[in-house]
């Protein structure tokens, strides 16, 4: 076993969600990002990985 399965990332909503596609917003909300500048602290997996890349313009990680 390699440590991969304790790595986290940190994501913050740096802009606005509005005038964003329906899917993007539900994609913000699905990370657990509420507002603007909220952050949430979440575990390194491919789908997480997958949802970051698809709202990354939104976003700025830690």
């Amino acid at each position: 076993m390699s440590d991969d399965k304790n790595r986290f990332i940190k994501i913050t909503l740096v802009r606005s969600i509005i005038g964003t596609k329906k899917s993007h917003r539900a994609t913000i909300r699905g990370l657990g990002l509420k507002r603007l500048n909220s952050s949430s602290i979440l575990l390194d997996t491919p789908e997480t990985r997958g949802m970051i890349h698809k709202v990354n313009y939104l976003l700025k990680c830690d």
